[in-house]
């Protein structure tokens, strides 16, 4: 766990450990399996609601792609930022939609999640694979509270 302790708010001069290593991708793992808890535990103790991988994965993005409903709703209740875009040009959003999961996209929208945003928005990713569904729900206006 010493990579908690370690302030990952403020940008890291040293190379990590390879324990910290394994640490952050262990972490990036817990958002595909849905492994909310402790994913939630490890937030609340210092780890960055944000912590993307290589590629530009950020957690929320890694939990809507793996249909993970409950850690989308809780990372975004902690934060998540649902504006970050992945190295590929893709959102959360539109991991939502490709996976065609309306719960998650409809608490990605709640949260104001732009379908528009990205070089592979939710909307491109809707009319490219022809998800009509999908794209009712991208353009519906705002959610309803």
């Amino acid at each position: 766990m010493g990579a908690c302790q370690r302030s990952y708010h403020s940008a890291v001069t040293e190379p990590l450990t390879e324990d910290e290593l394994q640490f952050l991708q262990a972490a990036l793992e817990l958002a595909r399996e849905g492994a909310t808890d402790r994913l939630i535990e490890l937030v609340a103790a210092g780890l960055p609601v944000n912590l993307s991988s290589a590629a530009g994965d950020t957690l929320l993005i890694l939990a809507a792609y793996h249909v993970q409903a409950d850690t989308v709703r809780a990372l975004l209740a902690h934060g998540a930022d649902t504006a970050r875009i992945n190295d590929k040009g893709q959102t959360a959003l539109g991991a939502a939609v490709f996976r065609q999961s309306a719960e998650i996209v409809t608490a990605l929208l709640e949260a104001g999640a732009d379908p528009a945003l990205g070089a592979r928005s939710a909307l491109d990713v809707a009319e490219v694979f022809e998800l009509p569904a999908m794209t009712a729900l991208l353009t519906a206006g705002p959610p309803r509270s």
